[in-house]
């Protein structure tokens, strides 16, 4: 059993992470020997904000747009059959990214980059960077 994990962020890059899982599934020997577990990470919020807002408010809203943001992937994988988990954390991505998949014994992590940030991150974005630098397991990059 291959288990993956992608982080998912709603963006064009992430859907490609996922397209290109689903593309290599037909590379198994059995297809159905592949465990996903999507994941969308919500930043905290502010504290700013958090003073204005009750404790549920801000769960309420984190799990709306983590929904929002899993959306697409979880329409992708049940078109193509695919059996998934889906996470909703809140935290710093590349932290939560890389302690699930280890609580999780992923094998590995397909995420997409935006490819945006200073010269250092030209190709590769910050988040990607921090999941990259934290893994303990690899981490493919689909662009």
């Amino acid at each position: 059993m291959k288990k993956v994990l992608l982080p998912i962020d709603g963006s064009e890059c992430s859907r490609h992470a996922v397209q290109h899982v689903l593309a290599r599934r037909a590379n198994y020997r059995n297809p159905d020997d592949l465990e996903v577990h999507l994941v969308n990470v919500q930043v905290p919020l502010s504290r700013a904000i958090i003073q204005f807002a009750s404790h549920d408010q801000i769960a309420t809203f984190h799990a709306e747009e983590s929904e929002k943001a899993l959306r697409e992937a979880r329409s992708l994988l049940d078109a193509a059959g695919v059996k998934y988990s889906a996470h909703a954390e809140v935290g710093h991505v590349g932290e939560v990214v890389t302690r699930l998949a280890d609580a999780l014994h992923c094998d590995e992590i397909v995420m997409g980059t935006h490819g945006r940030g200073a010269l250092r991150e030209l190709l590769v974005g910050s988040a990607t960077l921090k999941v990259m630098h934290l893994s303990k397991v690899p981490v493919l990059v689909v662009k």
